[in-house]
């Protein structure tokens, strides 16, 4: 690695965001952070918030900043904490999504069978970073509070996103008080605590991150747009398995057909790990659209429809759809299509149904403890005159069926 010097990034969210340290420039230029320029944040959610065009490139740097400024304010009330736990703290949250596939979320299960935070530490041992960077991102660190800070149910990953996913989306709802949580951040018996004056900016942070994910991460439009996209790349990987003239006509990078021939890996896969590094955004759109003119009728439609923002139909309810009900969706789609396909390729490319759920708070993750002057500490609904546990402990679960 070559050393920088210190650089100053513009952000629209925070103003300038300086660097402090020029290891962690060297390892913004490498290319597993560097890939993030090319991974949309939100997916697809730009095809119902035209503005929410932000990276996880631009999110890693804005956690990043946020760590720093909760280590000074930690610092500032007497904790100990080292200039290598410093930087430590800074590279575990700067890399924390490098394992992100494209389309974020929405692809998480398609290139590999684990979830992106170990793809990320596999690439953190990848990249051989100390063993304090990774003790502190998997939670094996003396001081736990580092990690809370990197992941928790209050930390700056999240204080970032739900800042910068408000902002470029214009939803006012995820608009939340950062810098004063921040500054209410405390340690006690080595766990992230927040002091009792922070209660209330607390409170809006919970109700807001429930809200943004009705409103953005689990809108009806994205989640139908994400169905069709897993039913185009479904349809390749069907078609990766045919004959040479069906391949022939795929024209897409080697990193993304090695995924689509080889179907699901495991991070024993050195050879995935590698292509998967080379894989972004871009790989999935041009495919995409050369796929809209493949002879096989399935994908070209279903790309077309992607394309063009032809995004179908969602339906949303409490209760589960019976398999009546599915059974009499699929053939009015079979009719609707005058017979063209098969009641077995209607059911697997031209719908879906699955359940969508969220919680406003985990009582099995970490907890929100409040610290109060006298040293009494109290978890986040014993604290508020808002949040009591009923409120917070319940689990919402909806069914969607999406057709096109």
């Amino acid at each position: 690695m070559t050393s920088n010097k210190l650089k100053i990034i513009n952000d629209p969210v925070y103003g300038f965001i300086n660097i402090p340290r020029q290891e962690l420039y060297d390892y913004i230029q490498t290319p597993y952070v560097q890939r993030l320029r090319r991974i949309k944040q939100l997916g697809l959610s730009n095809l119902v918030y035209p503005g929410a065009e932000h990276t996880r490139f631009s999110h890693s740097i804005g956690a990043m900043h946020l760590m720093q400024q909760a280590l000074n304010v930690l610092k500032n009330k007497g904790e100990n904490i080292s200039e290598e736990e410093t930087l430590a703290s800074l590279l575990a949250i700067l890399m924390h999504d490098t394992g992100h596939s494209p389309f974020s979320h929405c692809l998480e299960d398609f290139f590999f069978d684990v979830r992106h935070e170990e793809i990320s530490l596999q690439f953190m041992k990848d990249l051989k970073l100390s063993p304090m960077v990774i003790d502190i991102f998997s939670d094996q660190y003396p001081k736990r509070f580092l990690k809370e800070l990197v992941s928790s149910q209050v930390d700056t990953d999240r204080l970032d996103y739900l800042t910068r996913d408000s902002f470029f989306t214009g939803v006012s709802e995820g608009v939340i008080g950062t810098e004063r949580i921040l500054k209410m951040f405390s340690v006690h018996n080595d766990e992230l605590v927040i002091d009792e004056k922070g209660i209330y900016s607390i409170e809006k942070f919970i109700i807001s991150r429930r809200l943004m994910y009705w409103q953005v991460y689990m809108h009806k439009t994205v989640v139908g747009a994400d169905c069709l996209l897993k039913n185009i790349l479904k349809r390749a990987r069907f078609l990766s398995l045919q004959n040479d003239l069906v391949k022939s006509q795929f024209h897409i990078t080697k990193h993304f057909l090695y995924f689509l021939e080889k179907g699901q890996r495991t991070l024993k896969d050195k050879e995935a790990l590698e292509h998967f590094l080379l894989l972004d955004d871009c790989d999935i759109w041009s495919s995409i659209k050369v796929w809209s003119q493949h002879s096989d009728k399935i994908l070209s439609f279903l790309s077309q429809r992607l394309i063009n923002r032809e995004l179908g139909h969602l339906s949303i309810q409490e209760n589960i759809f019976p398999q009546e009900y599915l059974q009499d969706k699929y053939k009015a789609l079979q009719t609707k299509y005058k017979n063209k396909y098969s009641l077995e390729e209607v059911k697997e490319y031209f719908s879906a149904h699955n359940e969508l759920h969220n919680r406003a708070y985990s009582f099995d993750d970490s907890k929100i403890n409040i610290l109060y002057k006298n040293g009494e500490i109290k978890e986040i609904y014993e604290a508020s005159d808002q949040l009591d546990k009923n409120f917070l402990s319940k689990f919402i679960k909806k069914y969607y069926y999406f057709e096109l």
